[in-house]
C-alpha cells in the first residue's frame, strides 16, 4: 500500500491507509494504547486496540521517536475527543498493522520544548536531532516559503538566475577570505567567495542586464555572536537602473512578500524611509537604526534605506584608508584630483536596507569608470602595477563597452531571524556554526592527514600533524 502523510488522510475517512513516521509520544489506557505519530506533514494520532492481540502486544514496546509503519483504518473520533489543536485533530487511525523500521535509543536533548532554555552547544553538537522540534521545522519550512517568493518575484520580472563560481580568485577587495590550496598547481591558492561582486558585474558586461543569485558567501572574519562564516544572499545586479529604481525594486519585493506570507506583520511606512548616512548618524547614532513605534512589538516591520555612505572609512589599526562598501563602488564625483586630495570628502553611491534595528542588506551602483576606479585602489594602498595584475580581467571586460549597473545583495538569515521572532539567526540555519566558527556537530575544523598536505605541497609548523 502506498503511503500516505498523516496530513492527506484528513480526506480518507473509512478508508484503509499506510503510514510511516516517529513516535512522538504514547498514551497507555488500559486496553487502548494511543500514540501521536509524526512526520514531516504533522501529528496523527493512532490507536492500538487489545482486540488485535498481535499488533497491540508489539505496540506495548513502542518507544519515543522510534521509526514505524502502521497500517490502519481511518476513523472519525468521538465529538468529546476531537482536538482543534492539529489538523488531523477531528480524525485517528484504527491499527490493524505495524512494523518497527528503526528503533531509538533515549535523546541526549529534549526536543520537547521550543529548547531556548537548552545549553546551545549541546543542541548544535546533535543538531540532526535539535531540528526535530517543531519550532525549528517551521522555521527551515518557513525558509523555503520566503526563498521560492524571491525567485518567483524576480523571474516574473524578467531576471535570469545565474549560479556563479564558489572557487575564485583572492583579491584585496572586502572581508577576510579562506583560502584553498591547488593540488596541481602547487603555491597557488583559489579563495572561497566573499560575494558574487566580479562575476555579477561581468555578467552585466556580457549583456545579461538583469541578474539574480540565492548565493552562499563565505568569509574569514573574526568570531562574533551573531555572524556565520557562510551565509545565504539574495543577489541582485542590474543594468540601466538609478539608484532610486534599485530602491523602489527591493522595496516592493519586501511589501510583496510579508503580504502574501506574513499578513500578520504590519509595515510600519510606505514607501521605505531615505535617510542619508549622515542624518542616521546625527539623528539615531547608527547606520541601522530601529524605527518601530514600540520595539516590544513583534509584528511592526519597521524598513528604511540608508543611502549617501562615506566612499571610504579609516582604518586606524592599520594606518590607512578602506572602502565602506568595496571599491567597486561608484563614487559621487569622477574627479581623480578631488579622490586623491581627500578620501574623507567623498560620498559615495552606496545604500543599505535596515530593519527594526539591523543592516539586511547592501549594494551600490557600480564605478565603470577605469581612471576612478585605479584611483580607488591606490587611496586603499595598492599600487597600480599590483591593481593591474590583480583585476586585469575587470579592467579588459570593461573595455569592450559596460553597461551602467548596480546592484544589492539581501541577507536571508537576518531577514528570516526577524520574521520568525527569533533571537539570532543561528534558529532560521539548517546547520549553523558557533560564534567562533566550529561546527560542534561533525567535528570541524579538523586536522587532516599528512599526506593530503604533502600532494598540496604544505607543510604545517608549530603542531604535530596527523600520522
Amino acid at each position: 500500500m502506498k503511503r500516505s502523510l498523516t496530513k492527506e488522510t484528513i480526506n480518507k475517512e473509512e478508508q484503509d491507509v499506510s503510514v510511516s513516521g516517529w513516535v512522538d509520544t504514547i498514551r497507555s489506557h488500559g486496553k487502548l494504547i494511543f500514540i501521536d505519530l509524526r512526520d514531516y506533514s504533522g501529528i496523527l494520532q493512532v490507536v492500538f486496540n487489545a482486540q488485535k492481540s498481535e499488533v497491540y502486544e508489539l505496540a506495548k514496546k513502542l518507544r519515543p521517536e522510534w521509526v514505524v509503519e502502521i497500517q490502519g483504518t481511518i476513523k472519525k473520533r468521538p465529538d468529546n475527543l476531537v482536538n482543534n489543536n492539529i489538523e488531523t485533530g477531528k480524525i485517528e487511525l484504527a491499527a490493524n498493522g505495524l512494523i518497527v523500521l528503526s528503533e531509538s535509543g533515549a535523546l541526549p536533548i529534549s526536543i520537547e520544548k521550543d529548547g531556548y532554555e537548552m545549553d546551545e552547544e549541546k543542541r548544535l553538537k546533535y543538531r540532526y536531532l535539535d531540528l526535530r522540534r517543531k519550532r525549528l521545522q517551521r522555521n527551515l519550512k518557513e525558509r523555503h516559503r520566503v526563498i521560492k517568493y524571491m525567485r518567483d518575484f524576480l523571474s516574473e520580472r524578467g531576471f535570469t538566475e545565474i549560479e556563479t563560481p564558489i572557487l575564485a580568485k583572492s583579491t584585496p577587495e572586502g572581508a577576510r577570505e579562506f583560502l584553498v590550496p591547488s593540488r596541481f598547481h602547487k603555491g597557488k591558492f583559489f579563495a572561497l567567495a566573499q560575494s558574487p561582486q566580479q562575476y555579477k558585474q561581468l555578467l552585466m558586461v556580457a549583456g545579461f542586464e538583469k541578474y539574480f543569485q540565492v548565493a552562499r558567501a563565505l568569509r574569514d572574519e573574526d568570531p562574533r555572536a551573531d555572524r556565520q562564516a557562510e551565509h545565504t544572499q539574495l543577489d541582485i545586479e542590474l543594468s540601466f537602473y538609478s539608484q532610486e529604481e534599485i530602491l523602489e525594486l527591493v522595496e516592493n519585493l519586501y511589501i510583496d512578500l510579508v503580504k502574501n506570507l506574513f499578513p500578520e506583520k504590519k509595515i510600519k511606512e510606505i514607501p521605505f524611509p531615505r535617510i542619508t548616512y549622515q542624518e542616521a548618524a546625527e539623528k539615531y547614532q547608527s547606520d541601522k537604526p530601529d524605527l518601530r513605534s514600540d520595539k516590544k512589538d513583534e509584528n511592526e516591520l519597521a524598513f528604511a534605506f540608508i543611502t549617501d555612505f562615506p566612499m571610504f572609512e579609516w582604518k586606524e589599526g592599520d594606518k590607512r584608508w578602506g572602502a565602506m562598501h568595496h571599491p567597486f563602488t561608484k563614487p559621487q564625483t569622477d574627479d581623480v584630483a578631488e579622490i586623491k586630495k581627500d578620501p574623507s570628502k567623498i560620498l559615495a553611491f552606496q545604500y543599505d536596507a535596515v530593519l527594526n534595528g539591523f543592516e539586511i542588506g547592501g549594494g551600490s551602483i557600480r564605478n565603470i569608470n577605469a581612471d576612478v576606479l585605479k584611483e580607488v585602489f591606490k587611496v586603499l594602498g595598492n599600487k597600480e602595477k599590483d591593481i593591474m595584475e590583480q583585476f586585469s580581467h575587470y579592467f579588459d571586460a570593461f573595455g569592450f563597452g559596460v553597461p551602467p549597473h548596480g546592484g544589492i545583495a539581501l541577507g536571508i538569515d537576518r531577514f528570516l531571524a526577524i520574521l520568525m521572532n527569533e533571537p539570532n539567526i543561528r534558529e532560521v540555519i539548517a546547520f549553523p556554526k558557533t560564534g567562533d566558527n566550529k561546527d560542534l556537530m561533525i567535528g570541524i575544523p579538523s586536522a587532516v592527514d599528512k599526506m593530503q598536505l604533502k600532494e598540496l605541497g604544505i607543510e604545517i609548523r608549530g603542531r604535530k600533524n596527523k600520522k
